[in-house]
């Protein structure tokens, strides 16, 4: 599957000079000394199995053979901080995983600003009858993501497109879009609305300042043809932490 575009898709430089493994704040740390071998990398620990069990299924093994990599070269390239490998299950493979339930059947999905494939490849993996187009402007995090890919069978329904999503406005119509950890909502929505041109739905993982920034970007919401926003928290029953999410209804071009 790979997206309709207007000419060359345009492949921007990969200028990011942090050394791998250090990840975005902290002190510089060897990857080498830190990242694990994918057989060694976390596993679920016993209250986390339901949820794992619920959201995968018969897929839990790819989703744990995904962990190896997020704790292996996901560390190595520096996609994620070192730190954050005790928790890969809880605040990011199941943090991601919850969106699986709000997520319309059959959708094309695109999720901007991808980076080490969360929540995109964790919605191919919890929901396999969903199309998704990873949007990553940086060079190796999209090397790091096709790897991945290939290496978890999802080639036939996954595509990585290194742009920036302003990019991709004219030349790419989602039902859905997703964003983690990318920019608060006034800016987010410049960026992700467009990319539903026939209409769709933005449903954006966001923290404890969603009720904030939703209220800061009221202006740009109206303004990019946004309607009925609701913050809603996702997978009560399952996780010890809920995600929260922001979704808005985006009306036809």
């Amino acid at each position: 599957m790979t997206p309709q575009t207007n000419g060359e898709q345009h492949r921007p430089q990969d200028d990011e000079q942090r050394r791998p493994g250090t990840g975005p704040e902290g002190p510089r740390i060897d990857s080498s000394e830190i990242a694990v071998a994918p057989e060694d990398a976390p596993r679920p620990n016993e209250q986390e199995l339901p949820a794992v069990e619920h959201y995968f299924g018969d897929r839990a093994g790819l989703a744990q053979r995904y962990v190896g990599h997020l704790a292996s070269t996901g560390i190595e390239r520096g996609l994620l901080g070192p730190r954050e490998i005790p928790i890969l299950w809880s605040r990011h493979v199941l943090n991601c995983a919850a969106l699986a339930d709000v997520m319309p059947e059959g959708a094309l999905v695109a999720d901007v600003g991808s980076g080490a494939g969360l929540p995109g490849i964790v919605l191919a993996l919890a929901r396999p009858d969903l199309t998704l187009v990873l949007i990553e402007p940086l060079q190796r995090r999209c090397q790091w993501l096709d790897e991945v890919i290939e290496d978890l069978g999802l080639s036939d329904r996954v595509d990585v497109v290194q742009a920036r999503a302003e990019q991709m406005a004219e030349t790419l119509d989602v039902d859905v879009v997703t964003a983690r950890a990318v920019t608060a909502m006034r800016q987010l929505v410049p960026l992700t609305l467009p990319l539903m041109r026939g209409g769709g739905e933005l449903i954006a993982l966001k923290g404890r300042s969603a009720a904030a920034e939703v209220e800061k970007a009221a202006k740009v919401i109206r303004k990019y043809k946004g309607r009925d926003v609701r913050i809603e928290t996702v997978g009560e029953e399952w996780l010890a932490e809920p995600s929260t999410v922001v979704r808005i209804v985006v009306d036809p071009r």
